[in-house]
């Protein structure tokens, strides 16, 4: 048998060794100070046993973080990132969705405040100008999709100043109806009036008052835990009981995060929101002036000769806006996926799913797509299980906030572009959604073409297979001249806003990312 000898204690340390006569208590040394020293000591036993608890506690957490999945939602701004996000968390994890529902309603009454503000702003610009039949610009793009160097301005207009949107016409209005058109126009805006007053209120209350330079048209950029802003009073009792939401750490889910933010925010006896119940209030006596603007001959001109341009979810809350400002409104699972609000930084989100009978916990990150964001997704390349990287197929026609010289479509590839190049990313599982198909095929069927704003496309056919497989090719190719390592291209082609059809995808999505988990832990 091996006998090895104890470890030296206090009390036997060798009188020779200078450390001992510094350990050794003083032979002078009272009861009192005795008591004095052991309780030291104890507590700073306390002290290392709490240190090597918490130590083994982290390294536990990060050995069983290995074994998570990790996918990262990328693209541009307004691509369906936060909306893909959403239906993950419905099929998930539908709990915390539905405990956040209250929540939304901030984000679409700006939904409907921030479009009717631009409609009357569109009527101010253009209500006055003669009627020139039709609009004659276009920015376009050369046989390669072209980049920012190799695009240039088609027919531009007297006064152009970069922007798509805005752009010298004439009056669509006869001289004969001017005066009753004008007087019109100035009897709704006096009636919207307070809903046009609520807009910079709702503005401040989903964005915690932080202030992004760049953001474009107005829009408000959020971080994670904005929903708590409009929670206030509820119980977010079960978020982390559920693994729903949870704040960039991880730790602590989005409405605890924030819940120390709510102190300052006015609510009534019974817990309601006072600003959101009188924005509601606003709404529901602004319903009808709303509708008669939204169904106004000249915004319909205005939107034919798209001198209007409303983004989809703009057009949806429009178009329900009877419902949408009735009393007692609670957003259906439709209204919030199409509710519209930009990602600041990035938010992580936790789910627990099983797949093929086996627990995994996936951590799912909803990123910022505007230009000055993306420099915020780097950190989250290195440990990256797999990508589901957002197109939007619609874009076409549209160009972006940040250089309104740049096609979004072109962009877009380009980030792709980025995304493939990317050694850190070379192993990673890609995934490609071809999203907004639904706004593509109506923008195909209103006639308005492909070849006017990217010229490549030339005289092919303005119907929909046709134009999905054409951009699908573009995308394909810039994979296929980044894949060194032979990895397979998944592609989809999506409208994030159908609940059931993405349900299916999801479902095959996860599949294959968990195959490729598998896989790469030599598993199977």
């Amino acid at each position: 048998m091996i006998r090895t000898p104890k470890p030296p204690s206090v009390h036997s340390l060798d009188v020779n060794d200078p450390l001992s006569a510094i350990l050794r208590p003083s032979p002078t040394e009272s009861e009192q100070d005795r008591q004095t020293r052991l309780r030291l000591e104890a507590e700073a036993k306390r002290v290392s046993d709490r240190i090597d608890e918490q130590l083994n506690q982290d390294r536990e957490r990060f050995k069983k973080s290995k074994q998570d999945v990790k996918l990262l939602l990328l693209g541009q701004a307004e691509s369906g990132k936060s909306t893909l996000q959403k239906q993950f968390q419905l099929l998930y994890n539908p709990t915390s969705l539905d405990e956040e529902r209250l929540s939304w309603r901030a984000v679409i009454y700006y939904n409907i405040a921030r479009p009717v503000r631009r409609i009357l702003d569109a009527l101010d610009a253009y209500g006055d100008l003669d009627d020139d039949g039709g609009d004659d610009f276009s920015l376009e793009i050369d046989s390669k999709f072209g980049t920012p160097s190799t695009a240039r301005l088609s027919s531009p207009s007297p006064g152009f100043n970069g922007n798509p949107l805005e752009q010298t016409s004439s009056s669509i209005l006869a001289p004969s109806i001017k005066s009753d058109y004008e007087a019109q126009l100035t009897h709704l805006r006096d009636r919207l009036s307070p809903l046009l007053n609520a807009e910079a209120s709702l503005a401040e209350r989903l964005s915690g008052g932080v202030d992004v330079s760049g953001s474009g048209k107005g829009n408000v950029f959020v971080r994670s835990g904005w929903q708590a802003r409009s929670l206030l009073g509820k119980s977010t009792k079960g978020h982390n009981d559920t693994g729903g939401r949870f704040s960039f750490t991880g730790q602590r889910s989005s409405l605890e995060n924030s819940s120390s933010r709510m102190g300052n925010r006015e609510i009534t006896p019974e817990g309601h929101d006072v600003l959101i119940e009188e924005i509601a209030s606003i709404l529901l006596s602004c319903k009808d002036d709303i509708r008669e603007l939204w169904e106004h001959a000249a915004v319909r001109r205005l939107r034919d000769r798209r001198k209007l341009r409303l983004e989809e979810w703009a057009e949806f809350f429009l178009d329900n806006i009877d419902r949408v400002a009735s009393s007692g409104y609670i957003p259906t699972m439709d209204d919030i996926l199409h509710a519209r609000i930009q990602t600041m930084g990035v938010a992580e989100h936790i789910f627990d799913m099983s797949v093929h009978g086996r627990t995994v916990t996936w951590h799912l990150y909803d990123v910022g797509g505007a230009r000055g964001q993306r420099h915020t997704w780097i950190p989250y390349f290195d440990d990256a299980n797999a990508i589901i990287f957002l197109a939007p197929v619609s874009a076409y026609d549209q160009y972006l906030d940040e250089d309104p010289r740049t096609n979004r479509i072109d962009d877009s590839l380009q980030l792709f572009t980025d995304i493939c190049s990317n050694q850190l990313l070379k192993k990673v599982h890609l995934v490609l959604f071809l999203n907004k198909t639904d706004v593509l095929q109506n923008k195909l069927e209103r006639g308005i073409k492909v070849k006017k704003y990217i010229t490549s496309y030339g005289d092919r056919p303005m119907e929909f297979e046709a134009v999905v497989n054409y951009f699908k090719a573009h995308f394909t190719q810039v994979h296929k001249r980044n894949n060194e390592n032979k990895r397979v291209l998944y592609t989809h082609l999506t409208s994030v806003v159908d609940t059931k059809a993405t349900k299916s995808i999801i479902t095959n999505v996860s599949d294959s990312i968990f195959r490729k988990y598998l896989a790469d832990a030599a598993l199977v």
